[in-house]
C-alpha cells in the first residue's frame, strides 16, 4: 500500500500540491467542509476528479492533509533551536498575526464538521494529530536529553492540549483571535511552568 501510495503522490509536483492545498483551504474558509465536493476542488485549481481522487482517495484525506501542510514536521519545517523554549517560540513565530486569525477560524469550523463525519476524524487523526504528536514527543525529548525537563513529569503528556487550549480558548474567553504575542505569553507563563523548563534563554 505504501508504494501505492508513493506512486500516487508522485504524479503531482511538490509546488502543484502545494496550490492543490491552498486551493482546497481557500474553498474551506468560503463554504465550510460539508459544503465542499470535489467537483468544487477541480473546477477551482483545473484538475480532473479523476486526478483529485486518484491523488488522496476522497474529501477527507484532501482536507486533512491540506491543514496538515507546512505545519512542525511536515513540508520541511523542522524547528531546533538549542532549547525547549526556543522550539516552542520558533513553532509559534513560524505562522503571522494573519495566518493564525485565518487558521483559527478553519480550525473552529473544522472541529464542528469531524463530530458528524467519521471520515474526517480519521483523516485528521492520521494526517494531522498522529504527526503533530510525534513531532512534539520529539522536541520534548531533546528537551529531556538536554536536561531541561524530568522524563517522569506528567505535564509531557499534555503538552499538545495545553498548545491547543491556549490557541483556542483566546477567541473564545477574550472575543480575540490568537497572535504570536499571547501565544508566546502564554507559553512562558503556562506552558514552561508547567514542565518546569527555564524561561530564560
Amino acid at each position: 500500500m505504501t508504494e501505492v501510495a508513493t506512486a500516487r503522490r508522485s504524479r503531482i509536483t511538490p509546488e502543484r500540491e502545494a496550490e492543490l492545498y491552498e486551493a482546497v483551504l481557500d474553498l474551506l474558509r468560503e463554504v465550510g467542509y460539508d459544503a465542499l465536493t470535489m467537483d468544487a476542488v477541480a473546477t477551482r485549481t483545473k484538475s480532473s476528479k479523476a486526478t483529485l481522487y486518484r491523488q488522496w482517495g476522497g474529501k477527507a484525506e484532501l482536507v486533512a492533509k491540506a491543514v496538515r501542510h507546512n505545519k512542525p514536521g511536515g513540508a520541511g519545517l523542522a524547528i531546533d533551536t538549542g532549547s525547549l523554549r526556543g522550539d516552542l517560540h520558533a513553532l509559534t513565530l513560524s505562522s503571522d498575526d494573519c495566518e493564525m486569525e485565518q487558521n483559527s477560524a478553519l480550525m473552529r469550523g473544522l472541529a464542528m464538521a469531524v463530530h458528524g463525519n467519521p471520515d474526517l476524524l480519521e483523516a485528521f487523526k492520521e494526517h494531522l494529530i498522529a504527526p503533530e504528536m510525534a513531532y512534539f514527543h520529539q522536541v520534548l525529548r531533546r528537551a529531556i536529553d538536554r536536561g531541561e525537563v524530568r522524563a517522569d513529569n506528567p505535564a509531557i503528556d499534555f503538552v499538545m492540549h495545553m498548545m491547543i487550549g491556549g490557541f483556542a480558548a483566546r477567541s473564545l474567553i477574550d472575543e480575540q483571535p490568537p497572535n504570536q504575542a499571547f501565544l508566546l505569553s502564554y507559553i512562558d507563563a503556562v506552558v514552561l511552568p508547567a514542565l518546569r523548563a527555564p524561561i530564560t534563554g
